[in-house]
């Protein structure tokens, strides 16, 4: 019989080697051992953090060719097409990464899907931390960090897209600039400042080429390093089930397990990187030609994670306001501040400010370890799906003229039912998903209070048929009954009737409301019978007729 305290050799092996030499064996043992949680969608979150390793490893390969200059040169390269034609010194470099450098078209296309993965990684991993609460104490601090990184990757992002100087990437520029000089004071000092004079100026590449390489990949790259050792000291989050709670963790250790199964991702998330970049073009830029301002390109979209900004800016009305009432006095074109502006601070905001929000709501300042289902918190899974439904209203909208002329609708119509559907369609998924989540708790305490279908047909003595239920699977009633009512704020006043504090006053008495409604069990686990072998059915009686088993 094996003894279960022994340290394995895969583990005993390199801690002694490391501890005769740098006295770090403890350290290696205790932290090789470590236990993580076993779950598909824990994985999400190594799909960002893979892609960035994928972005940092090609784009080192682009610098080497890259040249970030504005000055313009005649390309003489292999594409035939735009040879004599005057272009900048960033677009002709790009021409060559993707014709003349080995392996260069390749990397490009890598480097661009992987940008698209990484950010697209973040906000489904952030999705996945939201609706299952694993925000909440002591994860405040790693949230706030998420949410910055995410902010950051946008950043990086747009950067990144303006490097290359063709036609496509310039609009973009020339909308940045458009947000940027829209600022009131300080608008057009920040303009000058970025572009090196009056639009397109002669600095804007070299600019975003530095933040792009260098200032924001340090950032995130430290962010990252502090999320990470953040996530390994106060633990994963694991998910209800079985010998699961907050004082434990179940799982597989780091080492070997763990470590093998995120090499394999590793592995597979960059094939899936490579693969994409092999057989599906992106950003063909030899097709849309070297910038000039006086020209732009039709159906221009931007990349997936700037379309809800695009969306905002084509919905927002042509509203503006003329100081002291003339415009020589100064203008707020409220038509590119807004849109550019709120959605995002809405967006952002709300995530950096909902643990904090909720834990005032709710007065709950536990440390939870285990994660909740969605279903079981159904304002805070309905507000996430509002918030969906809001970014993606105008993530569609921001391409309102190629679903015009794809459909045959009219774009102004297209541009009305937007402006509607941005207020209306979050609404209706709040509803809409605060009934399904009330369903599927409905659904769990009938599978706990009466126990799932058999598929076995009784006839009783009388000649109703009915069909006999069982007992779930234990695993799967631990799951279920891992469902921790949402804490409520106490209400009651004491023996003299006064409120508790905290409770007093408008602020006190909105935030007891919001507790009441926010927090509570909506549907109890056990608000059913125990496990039966004749449940309430809809029966078939002897004679053909449909009747009803009472208890």
């Amino acid at each position: 019989m094996s003894d279960l305290t022994a340290v394995p050799k895969a583990i005993a092996g390199p801690s002694t080697y490391l501890d005769d030499r740098l006295g770090a064996g403890n350290f290696l043992k205790r932290n090789l051992r470590k236990i993580f949680p076993d779950h598909w969608s824990f994985l999400l979150g190594e799909i960002a953090l893979y892609s960035f390793i994928i972005l940092l490893l090609t784009g080192t390969f682009l610098t080497f060719w890259f040249q970030p200059s504005m000055s313009e040169v005649v390309y003489n390269g292999s594409y035939a097409p735009l040879k004599g034609v005057m272009m900048s010194q960033a677009y002709a470099s790009a021409l060559e990464i993707s014709f003349d450098v080995r392996g260069g078209l390749l990397m490009r296309q890598m480097h661009h899907w992987a940008a698209l993965l990484f950010v697209a990684g973040m906000m489904v991993h952030m999705l996945r931390v939201f609706f299952t609460g694993a925000y909440r104490k002591p994860r405040e601090l790693n949230w706030i960090i998420g949410v910055l990184l995410l902010t950051l990757a946008l950043a990086e992002g747009l950067t990144g897209y303006s490097l290359p100087d063709d036609l496509l990437s310039g609009a973009g520029a020339r909308i940045t600039q458009g947000v940027i000089i829209s600022l009131p004071l300080v608008g057009t000092y920040l303009s000058f400042f970025l572009f090196g004079g009056e639009y397109p100026g002669t600095d804007i590449i070299a600019r975003f080429y530095s933040l792009h390489i260098l200032l924001i990949p340090g950032i995130l790259l430290a962010l990252i390093s502090a999320h990470m050792v953040l996530m390994w000291v106060q633990k994963h989050t694991q998910m209800p089930g079985k010998g699961r709670n907050n004082r434990n963790v179940v799982g597989a250790p780091f080492y070997p397990a763990f470590m093998a199964k995120a090499g394999a991702y590793f592995l597979f998330t960059f094939a899936v990187v490579a693969g994409l970049a092999t057989f599906a073009q992106i950003n063909p830029i030899w097709l849309f030609g070297p910038y000039t301002p006086a020209d732009i390109s039709a159906g221009s979209q931007p990349d997936f994670y700037m379309g809800f900004l695009e969306g905002s800016l084509r919905l927002m009305p042509a509203w503006e306001i003329n100081l002291f009432g003339t415009a020589h006095a100064g203008t707020l074109p409220l038509s590119v501040i807004i849109p550019a502006l709120v959605p995002m601070g809405i967006i952002m905001t709300g995530l950096a400010l909902y643990p904090f929000i909720e834990q005032w709501i709710t007065g709950d300042r536990r440390e939870h370890h285990v994660a909740d289902r969605p279903r079981n918190n159904p304002h805070r899974t309905s507000i996430g799906m509002a918030a969906i439904t809001f970014y993606g209203v105008l993530w569609l909208l921001g391409a309102n003229d190629e679903i015009s002329a794809f459909f045959h609708v009219s774009l102004n119509w297209t541009t009305y039912v937007g402006r509607v559907l941005v207020f209306v369609g979050p609404a209706v998924a709040y509803a809409i998903t605060y009934r399904i989540c009330l369903g599927l708790q409905r659904s769990d305490a009938a599978v706990v209070s009466h126990g799932v279908e058999s598929g076995v047909i009784k006839r009783l003595p009388h000649g109703e048929f009915i069909e006999v239920h069982t007992p779930p699977a234990e695993d799967i009633e631990a799951h279920l009954r891992g469902k921790e009512p949402v804490l409520m704020l106490p209400a009651h006043e004491d023996t003299s009737g006064i409120p508790p504090k905290g409770m007093r006053g408008p602020l006190g008495k909105l935030r007891a409301r919001m507790s009441r409604a926010y927090g509570g069990e909506k549907i109890p686990l056990d608000e059913g019978h125990p496990h039966e072998e004749i449940e309430e059915h809809a029966g078939v009686s002897s004679e053909g007729e449909d009747r009803s088993l009472t208890r």
